[in-house]
């Protein structure tokens, strides 16, 4: 079951507030605890409309700032300087600690009122996907032709589906007189509804029109009399502004008359208009200029058994006129009318049964890389490690370390010279701390890992003096904390190779029991999942032994990282159909894991030789290999050899935009990963946060 929603809109004004209320009150007669999170809101000296609307009606009892990601201000500016990924890293953030709280969380998207359409449409499609929500759509049908509103519903669902977006329901609303059929006809012929719910919504002006208490409250107006009255609602407005004979044809239901305040003659007959049944009945008077009506006629007022809402306005008259046209309704807390009408109009013509089943089938599994990573460093935080910087003076190290220390990720230590470190520090202006900077060769510790050093590889006839001068290497130095307990792990390679990181580990470290390799595995992050390929970065030509142990390690890896490991042993064949050497080794490879899975990891489902297209495609799995409980359903894949490995997993993160994270290695009783000489800060604060789950475990 789908434990979240996110409402999104084809433009502004489509009537969101009207489809959350009745989206609010359906989850809340079968879900006892249900939250209300809107990613970004307008910026405003008040609080979001939407928000108070909601909390209020239905005493959701939840802190307003745990209720909201960023405002629009906060958002434009992270995206005017290229931090999109940290304004989706904070959205997730926000709605995690939301949902934690609930059991059930429904998401309203944005107001498409200062960013272009497109952008709102992606990034409505972005956030939607991160949070891992099926959408509701709701597409706005006033005043709109058939055609137009069908390009529009079928513009923005192609915008989702491109996203990888599951939509679960599509309701128009505002419709109006045959346009509805018309829709819902062009929708089901173009097969946009194929897999989803549609709804229609008929336009009622009550909900579209603002109250005259909603005009007094947006302009600053005093209320000088009928504050009883303010829930009016107000259809159009008139400015009197020409002689009483003329001006009285001109008043229609529901208007809103606005005059100068000196106007005694428009504002007596707006009065007797009010009291004849021959006459329209208006929502109100607007008096301008600041003028107030003298005692006359405010004795004339008290007169009347009932008055319509006067109200008052410093501005001149047609300023003020302007600003009245630019009103727009909303459903606020304290207008029971309106909320009345919206939910008995949502009820009326959504079913509300079907709609209920439709979302407690759905089932979103998307895991986006941005949603990877930041459970990475949601998990490293849950139990903070120490991790070791051999690259201490690197500049990307220092920034990621930053990054680390200011989410409280982990505990650092980075190695290097003192001096040159703090200066960079300074230059770079970092907040870097607590941190401990360490010169390998003026720790208290120096003599004591050159006597364990030597004590490990004497047999290999190293000497004292030899053993001093390695362990004065940074690389070594680090990989002795780890050894010693003093570091939980170590990260290394931005400015050194692959061989300098896992010799170190190799001598002093060691693989674990049971293990005779250290091998890799790099998480491929996919638009939608996340999956694992194995040995793309150590082994050049593993054995069928060595072959087995990487997948046992890469499975392992990938569960420990809460991907559900699913093991396909590819090649360039399929099952028995292939012959040669290269097909014996993966065939002898995929017994011997098994067997071993049998003790060490029992119930792992392993399958080879396979195809990579059968093992990943359901489709061309049901040709190749229909039996099989691995093909179709793979999520971690063992490569042959480093030639195939290393090159497939570059095609793919070139190729489809994937996020490569890794190497990771494994197979070491203790975490030491390797970062390429090319890596990004991202990747460093993604590796080290995988060596301090490694380490946790």
């Amino acid at each position: 079951m789908s434990n979240n929603l996110y409402i999104t809109a084809t433009e502004a004004r489509s009537g969101k507030s009207t489809i959350v209320l009745g989206m609010m009150e359906m989850l809340l007669r079968k879900i006892d605890s249900v939250g209300f999170f809107r990613p970004i809101i307008l910026d405003s000296d008040d609080q979001d409309d939407d928000i108070n609307l909601i909390s209020s009606h239905f005493d959701l009892k939840i802190p307003y700032d745990q209720m909201y990601g960023f405002t629009q201000a906060e958002a434009i500016n992270l995206i005017s300087q290229h931090k999109e990924a940290e304004l989706l890293e904070g959205i997730i953030r926000k709605y995690n600690q939301l949902q934690g709280m609930c059991h059930f969380v429904l998401c309203e998207g944005t107001d498409f009122q200062s960013f272009t359409a497109a952008f709102e449409f992606d990034i409505n499609a972005e956030i939607s996907k991160n949070l891992s929500c099926p959408v509701l759509l709701v597409a706005n049908a006033y005043k709109k032709t058939a055609d137009d509103l069908v390009r529009s519903v079928e513009l923005t669902l192609d915008s989702l589906s491109a996203e990888g977006c599951k939509t679960i329901a599509t309701i128009i609303n505002k419709t109006e007189g045959k346009t509805e059929q018309a829709v819902i006809k062009s929708l089901i012929e173009r097969g946009l509804t194929r897999d989803q719910l549609t709804y229609n919504i008929p336009y009622e002006e009550s909900l579209g029109k603002p109250t005259v208490g909603e005009i007094a409250m947006v302009l600053g107006a005093e209320v000088l009399y009928g504050k009883e009255h303010l829930d009016r609602h107000v259809y159009n407005f008139t400015v009197a502004a020409m002689h009483l004979q003329n001006f009285l044809t001109r008043i229609e239901y529901g208007s809103l008359i606005i005059v100068p305040g000196d106007r005694a003659d428009v504002i007596v007959a707006c009065l007797a208009a009010v009291s004849s049944t021959s006459m329209e009945n208006i929502s109100g008077i607007l008096l301008t200029g600041g003028l107030k009506p003298e005692k006359p006629i405010r004795d004339l007022i008290k007169g009347f058994p009932s008055v319509v809402p006067i109200l008052s306005v410093r501005e001149d008259t047609f300023p003020t006129a302007s600003n009245v046209n630019k009103i727009h309704s909303k459903i606020s807390p304290d207008d029971t009318r309106k909320i009345t009408l919206a939910l008995g109009l949502f009820d009326k013509h959504v079913d509300v049964e079907q709609l209920s089943e439709k979302l407690i089938t759905t089932r979103i599994e998307i895991i986006t890389p941005k949603m990877f990573e930041y459970e990475l460093l949601q998990k490293a935080r849950t139990n903070r490690q120490h991790i070791v910087f051999p690259e201490g003076e690197e500049e990307r190290i220092l920034r990621a370390a930053e990054i680390l220390l200011r989410r409280e990720a982990v505990e650092i230590t980075l190695l290097g010279n003192k001096e040159m470190i703090q200066a960079k520090i300074s230059q770079l202006g970092l907040r870097i701390a607590p941190v401990v900077i360490i010169e390998p060769s003026k720790s208290r510790f120096f003599d004591e890992y050159v006597q364990t050093y030597y004590d490990l590889r004497k047999h290999k006839g190293i000497t004292k003096e030899y053993a001093r001068d390695v362990m004065d290497d940074l690389t070594y130095f680090a990989t002795m904390m780890v050894y010693k307990g003093q570091a939980d792990g170590m990260v290394s390679g931005s400015v050194h190779s692959t061989a300098s990181t896992i010799r170190p580990a190799l001598e002093i470290i060691k693989t674990r029991p049971g293990f005779s390799i250290v091998s890799s595995v790099f998480f491929m992050c996919l638009k939608d999942r996340v999956i694992v390929y194995g040995d793309c970065a150590v082994n050049t030509d593993p054995d069928a032994n060595q072959l087995a142990e990487i997948a046992l390690s890469s499975a392992q890896t990938a569960k420990t990282f809460g991907i559900e490991p699913v093991v396909a042993m590819l090649s360039y064949s399929t099952g028995e159909s292939g012959k040669g050497a290269d097909i014996d080794k993966v065939r002898e490879a995929t017994r011997l894991a098994k067997e071993k899975a049998q003790k060490t990891f029992p119930g792992l489902k392993i399958e080879g030789p396979i195809q990579y297209d059968a093992a990943i495609d359901p489709s061309v799995a049901k040709t190749k290999m229909p039996e099989s409980d691995v093909a179709g359903k793979a999520t971690t894949f063992i490569f042959p050899d480093l030639n195939t490995g290393n090159t497939t997993y570059k095609a793919v993160q070139r190729s489809s935009g994937a996020v490569a994270i890794g190497p990771v290695l494994q197979g070491l009783k203790r975490p030491v990963n390797d970062l390429s000489r090319g890596c990004t800060i991202t990747d460093i604060v993604n590796t080290v946060a995988i060596t301090a789950i490694q380490a946790q475990s």
